[in-house]
């Protein structure tokens, strides 16, 4: 016997069907998300594949949006909806879908960037990653455009016309993007470089981004300075044109010393300091140069080598120890400044002529 079917339980039979794609979608999105990829993600990082936690990074909770589309796509497909609606519930999907594998590209394009930046000394990553994004975004922007029935072409007229009122609006915010290509391209400023500003600020540049560039000081703040009044700056690079800093300390011995027996003990403990603080540079040897004989000393310059400005003082610290330990062993005698006054007093004050003499140190 066939029972008749009412109204009720046929459009329950229909939204069966649509119902399950949609269940079926989102069930396979949560297990691909948190088993399938899971494991991949262990299996790729444990082959240590370059660049995999950008992929995984950028394939973030995209796996649940892609098989959950599918499923919403199915389901429509499977429901008799009017022409019209069909139309629309799939052109939201298939926007939803551009827009995601946009956001991936885009992302992929930024971490790529930044890993191959990385490898290049000195470059800063946060820009031109930055750039490559919305380069990426704008170019997916105009395909979802396109596929809406939307004129491309006529809203990039429109946009090329709008530019210059865009760019007299934004006119400080692109003079310090076009100051930040510039300081990257020239390389007059690289990330990690030691620089002082003529009179002002001093620190590691950590990174040059679109609009600033950021230093850290050695009191670890942070300085930000905006990428057109760094390009216009009158600063100092101390990693320019190499990294290595030449230390200078300026020195004095009394005249009655040794200044063959002075000039090798100097340079013994400026080699101490060099192979304790950088002895990467060690080739190079320390020396001494005499120059003044000045009003209590014979005086003199010390050069050393170091790694890096910084370096320098601790460099300064340790020789300085060192020297005046190995000067009191030795004998040798830093002199400080000492001045005689001679007063002259007439007849009157006591009779006898006497010339007294007052030191003054």
């Amino acid at each position: 016997m066939v029972f008749p079917i009412n109204d009720f339980e046929l459009i329950m039979m229909q939204f069966i069907l649509p119902t399950s794609f949609i269940f079926l979608g989102l069930f396979t999105g949560i297990i691909g998300e948190k088993v399938v990829i899971k494991k991949l993600k262990k299996f790729v990082v444990g082959k240590q594949i370059p660049g995999n936690q950008i992929i995984f990074r950028a394939l973030h909770r995209m796996t649940f949006i892609w098989l959950s589309l599918g499923g919403c796509f199915a389901a429509i497909l499977s429901y008799p909806l009017k022409e019209n609606l069909e139309d629309v519930l799939k052109r939201v999907i298939t926007i939803v879908f551009l827009y995601s594998v946009t956001l991936v590209c885009a992302r992929l394009a930024a971490g790529f960037v930044t890993l191959f930046l990385q490898k290049s000394e000195g470059v800063s990553a946060s820009l031109l990653s930055n750039l490559a994004k919305i380069a990426i975004i704008i170019l997916g922007t105009l395909i979802i455009l396109q596929t809406m029935g939307v004129q491309v072409t006529a809203i990039v007229t429109t946009l090329g016309v709008g530019g210059l009122a865009v760019g007299l609006a934004l006119q400080d915010t692109l003079a310090n993007l076009f100051a930040g290509f510039y300081l990257i391209i020239s390389k007059q400023v690289r990330t990690g470089d030691y620089i002082k500003l003529d009179g002002a600020h001093e620190g590691y540049v950590i990174d040059i981004s679109w609009r600033n560039t950021i230093i850290k000081e050695l009191s670890n703040n942070v300085v930000i300075i905006p990428n057109s009044k760094l390009s216009t700056a009158i600063f100092t690079n101390y990693n320019l044109p190499v990294k290595e800093v030449t230390v200078t300390v300026e020195l004095g011995v009394a005249y009655d010393s040794d200044l063959e027996k002075v000039e090798k003990i100097t340079v013994a403990i400026a080699q101490e300091v060099m192979q304790e603080v950088s002895p990467e540079q060690m080739e190079y040897e320390p020396f001494i140069r005499f120059h003044r004989f000045g009003d209590s000393s014979i005086d003199f310059t010390l050069f050393m080598r170091v790694n890096e400005f910084f370096d320098q003082r601790l460099a300064k610290h340790l020789f300085v120890k060192k020297l005046h330990k190995r000067y009191i062993e030795e004998g040798i005698k830093i002199p400080y400044p000492i001045q005689n006054i001679y007063l002259h007093k007439n007849g009157k004050g006591n009779g006898n002529g006497n010339i007294n003499t007052l030191t003054e140190v």
